[in-house]
């Protein structure tokens, strides 16, 4: 279905022979996720320099109150053959002179304008305005119209009857295009798009040329080819260069021609890429193939196409994963004293004097949610590949190049709150939170600083942002994880919350699945068995190692794991004493090997006769044995996953936790 606008062409006249360069087609929604929005100029003669305009998008909504989100500063552009400059994403085709990120243009009741001015004249909220005005598109996708908007831009002399253009309901496949009739009116028509070409069909029609390759991803030493293929056999012979650098990518990781020739007659050629297989651990890099330079006569159909390179130089921690856990391998790196202060200390005395320490102002220090992400690839790296982190939940390893960046979370990992935001009452900061500004710059922080709670990477872990919004923010216990896991993440995830109670004034971990209480997370008694359970390992004393370096206070549950039982558990009352922790006193020295296993286990180190309790990692009681010194293993006949053996010997005990291949 077309929509048609008609305007007066006495208006278009004057502001085309004042301005040079009109709005000549916008694509504000497109099916999907909105990857191929655009906004195209029109100016009257061909390779017209753009310097001093500026594109400006304003926002109809209540919400938006008419103000601006985002400019264009066209300084340095010039339109092509056919007088067309075309602002969009990577993802429009052909590839648009001026780059945006994608899913920027949003949808109506909005406009956008075109101003003789600079972009610094137009920070964000600016109210629409017609002073400089050359032209301007009020649009929507089947919106009433807004005519607080509409009223503004009336005002200007040469725009005294416009109107709001509808391109079609969400997720329509059309775009907004100008027209000029044989009598000089002017229409606007949502029709089908035609970037990079005259809404007429007239012009110079331009040969497109597509990259291709057969994978998006390659290892080191491995060879490939690039074709480059135009829409129509070129009449003169083509030369381009290309260019594959991006980032840490660059000549010395690959070797072949990068100097292309499509010969007269012809369509296609390709060249022979060959990645280079050092020695350096240098981490997965991205190569990015686009042209160097094309005639003027020819389009980037695709640019700036995307291929890992997986480097095969990772290394391998000394520790294991959580899944195939390990212990005693990684020291806490607390200082000497460090839990000194809580020594005879017991009930809200002994909390205090926990959060005193992990909360100290002027030694504790709060990073930035951005660089949260630079803390995760090193906290959460995952000890079986260094090019990846350890996933939260889903317990798997992912590329550290896969972090979110877009709409688009298939395949990727985020920052996942482990006591969620919503719950919390703490949200990022608004710009502020945005700037990575590495270690060395840091915001004081205190108890109270409960804002700070954002970007907390003692509770901040990678996961896989589909399991990241399945997650939301149930309490724990109404969400125990994906179906087929381990369960590996369930101590990691209790000492994460509970930390959080103590470090932050606000926060709470209660019994129950309390709703509309902010400052309250459940449930407790299933947060003390998954700890119970699922005690410390050398992952989750490596990841609280390096957040210290960062914020410069620990997770005390990791370091000291039976605190939990002082404050919320069957110890509370009782008076805490380092010096007599269970570690050296009730704790047995054994060693259970091998570990993971398929069915056998060995139990090292028994000198009198013990008992052994089997547990599923949730905490249910499968079945016991009797050991003695003269028969140290067990036979487990179980399925593959993780289980705790309770071990009593001597009047002591120890926790081992098992994994079953």
């Amino acid at each position: 279905m077309n929509y048609k606008i008609t305007f007066l062409v006495a208006l278009f006249i004057s502001q085309l022979s004042f301005s040079q360069v009109v709005i000549n087609e916008l694509d504000c929604d497109s099916p999907g996720a909105e990857t191929h929005e655009f906004l195209e100029l029109l100016s009257e003669t061909p390779n017209y320099p753009l310097d001093g305009f500026v594109v400006v998008f304003f926002n109809g909504s209540e919400s938006g109150g008419n103000s601006s989100y985002f400019t264009v500063d066209l300084d340095g552009y010039t339109t092509d053959v056919n007088g067309l400059l075309l602002i969009g994403s990577n993802s429009v085709s052909p590839v648009p002179q001026y780059l945006i990120a994608e899913n920027v243009i949003q949808n109506g009741p909005d406009a956008v304008a075109i101003y003789q001015a600079d972009d610094l004249d137009f920070p964000e909220g600016t109210l629409a305005t017609i002073d400089n005005l050359v032209d301007v598109l009020m649009y929507d996708t089947d919106d009433a119209d807004d005519t607080d908007m509409i009223n503004i831009f009336n005002q200007h002399p040469n725009f005294t009857n416009l109107q709001q253009i509808n391109e079609g309901p969400g997720n329509n496949p059309n775009s907004i295009q100008r027209f000029v009739d044989e009598f000089d009116v002017v229409t606007y028509v949502s029709t089908t798009p035609t970037p990079r070409q005259l809404n007429d069909g007239s012009g110079i029609v331009l040969n497109g040329i597509y990259i291709s390759v057969s994978q998006i991803q390659y290892n080191e030493d491995d060879v490939f080819d690039i074709t480059f293929t135009a829409e129509q056999n070129v009449t003169e012979t083509l030369n381009f260069d290309i260019l594959l650098s991006n980032g840490t990518f660059n000549t010395s990781d690959f070797t072949g021609n990068t100097s292309m020739t499509i010969n007269v007659g012809q369509n296609t050629t390709s060249t022979t890429i060959t990645l280079v297989d050092d020695s350096d651990d240098e981490g997965d890099e991205v190569m990015s193939v686009r042209f160097a330079s094309l005639p003027a006569e020819y389009l980037a159909l695709n640019n700036n196409l995307k291929i890992r390179v997986v480097d095969n130089d990772f290394t391998v921690a000394a520790f294991g994963t959580p899944t195939s856990p390990t212990y005693g391998i990684v020291s806490s790196t607390q200082p000497n004293g460090y839990y000194n202060s809580l020594d005879g200390l017991s009930d809200s005395a002994l909390r205090q004097a926990l959060q005193d320490i992990i909360a100290e102002e002027g030694v504790v220090r709060a990073q930035t949610y951005a660089d949260v992400v630079t803390i995760l690839k090193e906290a959460d790296q995952n000890p079986a590949n260094s090019n990846q982190v350890w996933l939260l939940y889903t317990e798997e390893g992912r590329a550290k190049l896969d972090y979110q960046t877009s709409s688009d979370n298939s395949g990727k990992w985020n920052r996942e709150h482990t006591y969620p935001r919503s719950r919390g009452g703490f949200d990022s900061l608004e710009d502020l939170d945005d700037i990575a500004d590495g270690k060395d710059i840091f915001w004081n922080t205190t108890a109270d600083s409960l804002r700070h709670g954002n970007s907390d990477a003692h509770a901040l872990r990678a996961a896989d942002a589909i399991e990241n919004s399945i997650r939301n923010n149930q309490h724990y216990g109404q969400y125990i994880g994906p179906s087929g896991t381990l369960g590996s993440f369930y101590g990691d995830v209790a000492r994460s919350v509970l930390y959080m109670a103590v470090r932050y004034n606000g926060l709470e971990v209660v019994n129950g699945f309390p709703e509309g209480t902010e400052g309250e997370l459940g449930d407790l008694a299933t947060l003390l068995n998954w700890h119970r359970n699922d005690p410390p390992d050398d992952f989750e004393m490596n990841r609280n190692n390096i957040v210290y370096t960062w914020q410069f206070n620990r997770n005390p549950f990791i370091d000291q794991p039976d605190l939990v039982e002082y404050i919320w558990g069957n110890m509370v009352g009782e008076t805490w004493d380092q010096n007599l922790s269970i570690d050296e006193v009730n704790e047995l020295h054994l060693k259970v090997y091998p570990n993971p296993t398929e069915s056998r286990v060995y139990v090292k180190g028994i000198i009198s006769d013990a008992e052994i309790d089997l547990f599923s990692v949730e905490g249910r009681k499968l079945s016991s044995f009797k050991l003695s010194p003269d028969s140290t293993y067990i036979d487990l006949n179980l399925p593959s996953g993780i289980y705790l053996m309770h071990i009593i010997s001597e009047g002591k005990s120890s926790i081992q936790k098992i994994v079953i291949k």
